[in-house]
């Protein structure tokens, strides 16, 4: 038995050798070294089917450490997932099922798209929150019921525990008790720039103690035996979270193996002779002996098919349960099925209607988390402020997961992330924070529109709402990064109609979307309508005869568009046009565009952001926006500063439009 698991343990390493040099790139070093603690995982302990990869309640993997795509690959191929042979002869390449680093819905078996180093430790996180959340919540309809009860398994590097990222991430692990979540750490010592030394002295294993994680010490990570048993030790500790530091050797038995010239750079071809013969393997580059991919594959049958019967046994007869909660379950599960339907035209608002956006925003929010128990999520210390707290809903918390208000704290880089990994379950979170603090969520952001899972960043205070902070709180540049990141979509709706119009795209469409939501009071405008947001942009305000001029804006800037749209209409006839979101308009047909913005008339774009994302519409010298710092004081005062109050726009307006 032993000498089988030597045997795989080495194809698994050959194969990934065999994949980064057939590719010229990739990292040997961690293929070499955390191969042992791959076996172990998938041999021993994670509960599977790799014949139904998206099986609800098997066990998550996140390979927190990206750079061990190859490692994983060869796993998963030996494992018995949708993986040809030749599959992985295309590493790396255009359009295969291969990518660099591991891509969810790109790959059979992969459960998250990780890369930036701490990212996957985070939304390894995000997912333990949601098997709580999911299994707490279903035992309040079905007492003691075994629909939802997995683990998460991450495995993560030195260089993901030197990030920010991580320590955020496993303080909120710890401060949630997260028993589900096993954290395998390939210990090495080792980064792309030299010995870990250099760069950190930390006793890893105390920083978790201290932040309520049991902690646990391999000293050998070649030995299959010392692996398992903590992994066993693990399994048994259910009310925190645990991590195993599992001490290995970058790029073992290759030259340079101890070293950081391993870490990412293919060997060399006497390096991958030396390697064969030291691993005694004897076949043929991409070759693999059958009987020992059998065993490997009868390992995990032999372990897992019992639990997986046993689950669609239960599930069928759970399936019969004839309560409404229940068979929503099913539609979620099945389907991802929220329950409850959302349509923009079934609210009435009333004419007077006025209040701060974000009050508007959280009176929707409100309504949605009272409809469907799908749908949470939190703030980073911001809940007062953003007012995104549910009101009607309990707190998440180590002594009721079933609560729908997170306290993220002052995380926003965790946040992001964990947000992201809870949406793979199929739920529709949130987290929120101000628009200056973006910044700190970028790559998770481009993570879940790589992803396009169901996600939601709420994002609150934009243009000069802090300005008494001064500079360093200016948002002004976000709005265009934002709109630069392909597949999210960005809404920045300018009144409660637009609100509930973008909740409409937001919950239907079930897309990574940024909400801006203004802090400012705001009465309804004349002229919008939620069941036109899903368009991106529509006539608000359309022009009474001959077309002088559009103005598209979006936001807080919609109000001041139509109070000055009426000042000048005398002398200009024009039109307003509200742009919730340029990615949805975008999106619509030429002839749509074409009756929002065609003819001759001169289109002035009007925004308290950088002008760039504007561009798309119009020349830069008819775009109104914000292009340097603000200054600290009262926001009509700074307004004034920046040329962007009411009076100097509309005298901009009319310089234009003299041209």
């Amino acid at each position: 038995m032993k000498e089988d698991i030597t045997k795989i343990i080495n194809t698994i390493k050959i194969l990934g050798i065999d994949m980064i040099d057939n590719a010229k790139s990739g990292n040997p070093g961690i293929t070499l070294g955390a191969a042992p603690i791959m076996y172990t995982l998938y041999a021993n302990h994670i509960n599977i089917n790799p014949s139904d990869p998206t099986w609800y309640n098997r066990d998550r993997f996140v390979m927190s450490s990206a750079h061990g795509s190859a490692l994983l690959y060869a796993t998963l191929y030996l494992a018995g997932y949708d993986i040809k042979l030749e599959d992985l002869t295309k590493y790396r390449r255009l359009n295969s099922n291969m990518p660099g680093y591991p891509e969810l819905n790109k790959t059979s078996g992969v459960d998250y798209t990780t890369g930036p180093l701490g990212e996957g430790l985070a939304a390894a996180v995000g997912m333990a929150m949601s098997e709580k959340y999911l299994a707490s919540t279903l035992n309040n309809i079905v007492k003691k019921q075994r629909l939802i009860n997995h683990n998460i398994y991450c495995l993560v590097s030195d260089g993901d525990l030197e990030t920010g990222l991580s320590l955020e991430a496993a303080s909120l692990a710890g401060q949630y008790n997260l028993g589900n979540l096993i954290v395998l750490y390939d210990s090495n010592d080792m980064t792309q720039d030299g010995e870990i030394t250099k760069s950190n002295k930390e006793n890893i294993l105390k920083r978790f103690d201290a932040c309520g994680w049991q902690t646990d010490f391999v000293s050998d990570g070649t030995s299959v035996d010392k692996i398992d048993k903590a992994i066993k030790r693990a399994k048994r500790v259910t009310n925190k979270p645990s991590i195993i530091e599992i001490k290995t050797i970058i790029g073992k038995d290759s030259f340079n193996q101890g070293t950081n010239i391993v870490h990412d750079k293919p060997l060399s071809l006497d390096d991958m002779k030396n390697l064969r013969t030291a691993l005694k393997i004897n076949t043929g580059k991409f070759e693999v002996m059958k009987s020992t991919v059998d065993k490997f594959r009868n390992l995990i049958h032999k372990r897992c098919d019992k639990n997986y019967k046993l689950w669609q046994e239960y599930y069928t007869e759970f399936k019969k349960t004839n309560i409404k909660e229940v068979q929503n379950f099913v539609n979620f599960i099945e389907n991802k099925n929220l329950g409850f339907e959302f349509n923009a035209n079934n609210f009435k608002i009333q004419a007077t209607y006025e209040e701060e956006l974000r009050e508007s925003n959280s009176k929707i929010m409100n309504i949605i988390a009272s409809r469907t128990p799908f749908f949470l999520g939190g703030s980073s210390d911001l809940f007062s402020a953003c007012k995104t707290y549910l009101t009607r809903e309990s707190d998440f918390t180590s002594k009721s997961y079933y609560g729908k208000n997170i306290y993220f704290g002052v995380r926003e880089h965790a946040m992001g992330n964990i947000i992201n990994g809870m949406a793979t379950y199929g739920l529709i979170p949130f987290g929120s924070t101000f628009l200056k603090y973006f910044d700190y969520q970028k790559d998770a952001l481009v993570s879940a529109a790589i992803m396009n899972i169901p996600v939601v960043y709420i994002y609150t205070h934009d243009g000069v709402a802090i300005s008494e902070d001064g500079p360093i709180s200016s948002s002004f540049e976000q709005l265009t990064t934002l709109r630069s990141i392909p597949n999210l979509l960005t809404l920045r709706p300018g009144d409660i109609n637009e609100v509930i119009g973008s909740w409409d795209v937001i919950i239907n469409q079930k897309r990574p979307t940024a909400l801006i939501i203004s802090k400012e009071n705001i009465h309804i405008l004349g002229g919008t309508k939620s069941n036109q947001v899903s368009k991106g942009a529509y006539i608000v305000r359309k022009e009474k005869n001959k077309l002088d001029g559009i103005i598209i804006t979006s936001g807080l800037e919609l109000t001041t568009s139509l109070i000055i749209a009426e000042e000048l209409s005398n002398e200009y006839d024009l039109r307003v046009v509200s742009c919730v979101s340029q990615e949805l308009f975008q999106e619509t047909d030429d002839a749509y565009k074409q009756e929002v913005l065609g003819g001759s008339a001169k289109i002035i774009a009007i925004e308290a952001s950088n002008s760039m994302s504007w561009l798309r519409y119009t020349s830069q010298d008819k775009i109104i926006g914000i292009d340097k710092f603000s200054t600290s004081g009262h926001p009509k005062e700074v307004l004034k500063a920046l040329d962007f109050d009411t009076e100097t726009i509309k005298e901009r307006i009319i310089n234009i439009l003299k041209k």
